[in-house]
Order: C-alpha cells, then structure tokens, then sequence
C-alpha cells in the first residue's frame, strides 16, 4: 500500500492520526473491507509510537469507522461510515426524554414529506414493484384486524423505509430507517390502537402510495405530512 500518512502533529499526536485515519476513510482512499497497513508500518509513517497507534484505532473503533480483527488474518479492517455507532446514538436520542411527540412529529412531516416528494420523482419500476407489494401485505393483514397490529406495523415501516429509498438519497433512507426502527417506542407509549387507527393508517398509506406511483410529488408530500400529523393528533390524546 503507498503512504497514505504524514508525520503526526507532536503537540496533539493521538488525535491527528484519529484524524488523519478518518479522512482516508471518509475521501475513500482506504476502501470499505479493507485492512489498514499493520501497526508497525502506520507508526513509521505517522512517526509515532505503537502506543498511540493503538490509542487511535481504539478510537476509530468506538466510532464504527474500524473493527479489529484477531488470528493470522487480523488488523484493522475498514468499515462503513460509522452507521451502527450512529444509528445506536439515534436510537438512544429517540428515547431519551429530550425529544417529545411534538419534535418527532415536526421532523417527520418535513422529512417524510420530502422523501416522498422526491420518490414520486425519482422511483424505479422495480421500487414501485416493491411497494405494491409491501401494500399487499398491509391490506391481508388491515383485513384481519387488530390481532395481527404488531405485523401491520412491521409492514407499515417497511413502506415507508421503501419510500425513504426511492428517493435515491442515501441520507434520507439512513435518517428514515433509524427513525422507524425505534418508533414502536412511542407507539406502545402513546398510540390507543383500534380497528379506526389500522383501517386509517391503511388509507393513508394508499394515498402516499397512489401519489407516487402516478408521479405526483406535491401530492405524495401532501398525503405524507397529513399522514404523520394525523397519527400525531391521535397519540396526543393519549398523553
């Protein structure tokens, strides 16, 4: 592998080369599956001791930027940005008693009306497939009633992780994935299921659905944010 590292900054030495490992990661020189170059190889080119290599990687690994290896194939192999560290912070913030019904319900309408905005724009005839048949789903289930709630829910965040996709940002499907992951926590927390809510979040979701499959952004939003502010409204009533 060429050198990929300077001499390390003296007066600051363990945080530079978190840095300056971080950056190679993050502008893809070192590429995802990767291994980094052995410790002793990182310390001759940062002019560092092993200690602080160590230190360092250590570092990178609680970020998720790393994972270290054990065995005659081991070292430190390059992962994805950070995205389980990150989405386990996320998590911890949902439910965390900082962020209230009213600041979720204002992320979520504006964010969520943007991804479908941008789906009924961008999606494929594979993801429109995708989200026929996610519909499917939902509505066998919508008409078993609410003994099968717990799998209508599963669907239901499956459509809109699949919505989140369409619009071809990554950053949305990320955000979006992270966020109904653990949003059952406010569900079993506020939301007074009945058979009204299931056949009305089915609607809903037609609509969104209906609108994107037809190419129609401003719609597919509209139809979104109503969605999110309606069961808004009904968790609400239950605080």
């Amino acid at each position: 592998m060429s050198i990929l590292f300077r001499r390390a900054r003296q007066n600051r030495v363990y945080e530079d080369v978190v840095e300056q490992i971080q950056a190679a990661i993050l502008d893809g020189k070192i590429a995802v599956g990767e291994r980094l170059p052995a410790e002793r190889e990182l310390c001759e080119q940062l002019h560092t001791s092993r200690g602080t290599v160590r230190e360092a990687l250590r570092i990178l690994e609680q970020k998720g930027l790393i994972e270290i290896r054990l065995g005659t194939s081991g070292g430190a192999y390059v992962q994805g940005a950070g995205s389980t560290l990150m989405a386990e912070n996320l998590s911890m913030l949902l439910r965390s008693n900082d962020i209230t019904l009213e600041h979720l319900e204002e992320f979520r309408a504006t964010i969520e009306g943007s991804a479908a905005y941008l789906a009924a724009q961008r999606i494929s005839a594979e993801e429109i497939s995708t989200l026929q048949q996610l519909m499917g789903q939902a509505d066998i289930l919508r008409a078993q009633g609410l003994l099968r709630w717990q799998e209508f829910v599963q669907v239901d965040e499956q459509i809109h992780q699949a919505i989140a996709h369409a619009s071809a940002n990554p950053i949305y499907d990320y955000i979006l994935g992270s966020i109904h992951a653990n949003i059952d926590h406010f569900y079993d927390m506020f939301l007074k299921v009945g058979a009204q809510e299931m056949e009305e979040n089915y609607l809903d979701l037609e609509r969104i659905c209906t609108a994107i499959y037809a190419r129609q952004p401003e719609e597919a939003a509209a139809a979104m944010r109503a969605h999110v502010r309606r069961f808004a409204v009904y968790m609400k009533k239950k605080c």
